[in-house]
């Protein structure tokens, strides 16, 4: 049976999410007796070394001996272990340029690749991830930024309080002005969004009444795929035919664009899929977007102003309206946006055992057994060689 390995996380800034906690791992043992788990020593892991000693798991400082590895983000190029099975979110699926040269190093190595983003229902719905999590802490820092800038109110950093539990009586008290927050998406991303609105006690409203009425208390308007984009021909959204053929597609949202103050971004997004909005679109006098929660975060992507990551640290940047230039935050004349890469890492803990759940039910059980038709579907990688779904990457694939 093959040994189950947790490989300690080398991609700077560091991350400490991890795919199973130390009770799940114990979980696994107790239920596959014949399995093996080790988890390879880390400083920096949310649950530390001593929590998986504590439930009998071993330690390791050398994980070559596990046949199947699972990380969370990139793995530095001189970290791959030759020979080995990995799953891990390698951004490579859209030929990102960035990860070009890891995708050769792990051809080179012999490396089966199962993109933890590539494992999908049938109809294309994902699998697992961290987006619920993504959501909450995007959400957060979204209203936060808004009152950084207004000053009406202020929240603190997520990366404060313990777990989200903690993080929940921080709403206690909170009362947002009567603004308008446009959420875009469907998937766990919009549904972690959603759950702050509530928390927040942000009011749902319909996309025709939010455009066409005032409110004296915080409103949001949810935005869906068949909200956003209409066929440029015969005016209507498929959603199969918009993901093969999105340069069909017009995006309608410049018709909610001067009505919000705020813009939580959850939707999904490839090249070939139109923008919500274009830079001139805001360089018009009559709108009132002034905050951007791009938690789909895709550089000059969905939301054209973003301009790249931001760090935790420094969250919240500015972008000059007139220019297009990143700036300092909440200035005069410039558009703020929030776009962390790895949002859930504000809350580690929690959004490593949700996603260790995700993977115990869907995943771990049936790729012990060799795999199945949805593992096979998210395998970009084997033994180093393209698979057939992924041909589409071959030019992106050579040295």
């Amino acid at each position: 049976m093959p040994v189950i390995g947790l490989i300690k996380e080398g991609k700077v800034p560091n991350d400490n999410r991890v795919a199973l906690t130390p009770k799940q791992c114990r979980y696994l043992l107790d239920q596959f007796p014949s399995w093996d788990i080790i988890v390879e020593s880390s400083p920096n892991r949310c649950y530390k070394d001593k929590e998986y000693q504590k439930e009998g798991i071993k330690v390791v400082e050398d994980i070559s001996t596990a046949d199947i590895l699972f990380g969370i983000k990139e793995i530095p190029k001189d970290q791959i272990i030759a020979d080995k099975k990995y799953l891990f979110f390698s951004h490579t699926k859209k030929a990102q340029i960035y990860n070009q040269a890891l995708f050769h190093v792990m051809m080179d190595k012999n490396i089966t690749l199962i993109d933890y983003e590539c494992l999908e229902h049938e109809d294309g719905q994902r699998l697992i991830g961290f987006g619920f999590f993504a959501g909450i802490v995007g959400a957060h820092n979204g209203i936060m930024a808004y009152g950084n800038r207004t000053k009406e109110f202020t929240l603190g950093r997520v990366k404060e309080v313990k777990d989200y539990m903690e993080l929940i009586h921080t709403y206690f008290g909170l009362k947002l002005p009567n603004i308008k927050i446009a959420i875009t998406g469907s998937g766990r991303v919009a549904h972690g969004i959603l759950e702050i609105m509530n928390l927040m006690d942000v009011q749902q409203v319909e996309p025709d009444e939010y455009v066409t009425r005032e409110y004296a208390y915080p409103v949001y308007v949810h935005l869906k795929g068949g909200d956003l984009y209409r066929h440029k021909i015969n005016n209507t959204y498929e959603r199969k035919d918009f993901h093969e053929n999105p340069e069909n597609y017009n995006c309608l949202f410049i018709n909610y664009l001067k009505h919000t103050h705020i813009l939580m971004n959850g939707i999904y997004w490839e090249p070939g899929i139109a923008p919500l909005f274009t830079m001139g679109d805001l360089k018009e006098d009559d709108y009132a977007l002034t905050t951007i929660a791009d938690i789909t975060d895709d550089a000059h992507g969905s939301v054209p102003c973003n301009l790249g990551d931001s760090s935790s640290d420094d969250p919240i940047y500015g972008v000059n309206i007139s220019t297009c230039e990143k700036t300092g935050p909440y200035l005069h004349n410039g558009i703020d946006i929030m776009a962390v890469g790895n949002l859930p890492n504000e809350l580690p803990r929690d959004a490593s055992r949700y996603f260790g759940e995700q993977l115990i039910k869907y995943v771990i059980p049936d790729l012990m057994k060799g795999g199945n038709k949805i593992i096979d579907g998210a395998t970009m990688l084997d033994k180093g060689k393209l698979t057939p779904k992924f041909s589409y990457l071959e030019e992106y694939s050579k040295h």
